[in-house]
């Protein structure tokens, strides 16, 4: 008998036709004599729509009470999901995140698991139950509920395979695993037996959509090998492990990211400290920072550009503005950019991947306007408009179709 964690997103339980189609593969794994936790997503596009009501109501809602908001679509669709699986015939019972032990820091709207308390969950799993978890949530030390952030159902699906020492954690999607770029718009991707947690680490963090960043670093902290698969059609999928067995390919995947904002903050003092007390404040507002370039100016001055995502763009540069003394023109946000990567642990013993992505770029009049690298990725910053067709040309120029 093993214990399987299987986590369905948003979209695989979106109306009840895919309820039921995702009940009969729940019930599948626990008729076959393993112990089974379920981990649910909000249904389809619920989670847009509450936060669409809140900012009906209220322009800048308090980050707790949207969690208590939030926390609705789950509660929503693990209790679908139980009726859907007794109909089925097998014994089932729902938990809310905090029913499930989930303990978090207070930070609404991004907290971060402090630890799980599995004692409600190993107790239903000893009296047989399929237990089905509310993901993307938890409660703090004050007793309020609080939310994980956006793709937060995949950190909580690992964290309880972890916790548990389960044998498999199951990913389902809308797509068969994970590919070299997004399927649906490029044309001759294709589907990777295997990667690397550091590759599927960059590759999400740089805009692929199919794991949540945080999943993949938990999952890599703890060993916790990941299955992605459909929850559509029965095929095999993308195995996310510590190591490959594959011969490593010189680039394993381009991935998008339209959530991006670039920020320029010109003039700035050229004096020991400056950078540390720029980024030191964007810190305390707890603002993720990406690139960073910086440049001398003249006169003694510098320049900094560095990017964020849109929703903190805005307050990010309230704080700069309220840190330091600039001209008013001296800062500038540009959130019609995207940044485009290619990723693979092989890259930085290949001399000319840089130029080949460049040339790609330079073939298709797409214009640089920063570039970021690391031992496993090459980042670019482009006009947005130019973003599909920048990826195209890019997974073409080192993945061309078979």
């Amino acid at each position: 008998m093993a214990l399987i964690v299987q986590k369905f997103g948003g979209s695989s339980v979106a109306n009840a036709e895919r309820v039921m189609n995702v009940a009969s593969i729940v019930t599948d794994t626990y008729r076959q004599g393993n112990d089974v936790i379920v981990v649910v997503s909000a249904q389809g596009d619920t989670t847009d729509d509450l936060i669409e009501k809140a900012f009906e109501l209220n322009s800048k809602p308090s980050k707790r009470e949207m969690d208590m908001l939030l926390t609705a679509g789950e509660q929503m669709s693990v209790a679908l999901l139980a009726m859907a699986i007794e109909k089925i015939g097998c014994p089932v019972v729902s938990l809310l995140g905090w029913q499930a032990g989930f303990n978090t820091t207070s930070t609404y709207g991004t907290a971060r698991i402090k630890s799980i308390k599995a004692d409600r969950m190993k107790a239903e799993l000893d009296k047989r139950n399929i237990v089905v978890v509310a993901g993307f949530q938890g409660i703090n030390k004050y007793d309020d509920l609080t939310t994980l952030g956006r793709g937060g159902s995949d950190t909580s699906a690992v964290a309880i395979a972890a916790a548990l020492h389960a044998d498999r954690c199951q990913i389902y999607t809308d797509v068969e695993g994970v590919y070299t770029a997004d399927p649906r718009k490029v044309e001759g991707a294709r589907k990777l037996p295997e990667i690397t947690y550091d590759e599927m680490l960059e590759l999400a963090t740089l805009g692929a959509q199919v794991l949540n960043t945080r999943s993949v670093e938990m999952a890599k902290k703890y060993n916790v090998e990941i299955e992605v698969l459909s929850s559509l059609n029965k095929a095999s999928g993308t195995i996310v492990k510590d190591g490959s067995k594959m011969e490593k390919m010189l680039v394993r995947g381009v991935a998008k990211d339209t959530d991006v904002a670039r920020i320029s903050v010109t003039g700035m003092p050229n004096t020991p400290g400056v950078a540390f007390r720029l980024f030191g404040k964007l810190a305390q507002r707890k603002i993720n920072v990406d690139i960073i370039l910086q440049s001398v100016g003249r006169d003694g001055t510098k320049d900094i550009t560095f990017t964020v995502s849109k929703a903190n763009a805005e307050d990010a540069v309230e704080a700069i503005r309220s840190s330091f003394d600039l001209d008013e023109d001296a800062i500038s946000c540009d959130t019609n950019i995207a940044k485009v990567s290619i990723v693979g642990a092989g890259m930085e013993s290949h001399p000319g991947t840089a130029s080949k992505m460049f040339e790609a770029l330079f073939e298709e009049d797409i214009n640089i306007d920063m570039i970021s690298t690391s031992e496993i990725k090459i980042s670019v910053l482009i006009d947005a408009n130019d973003a599909d067709r920048a990826v195209s040309a890019v997974h073409k120029a080192f993945l061309p179709e078979e």
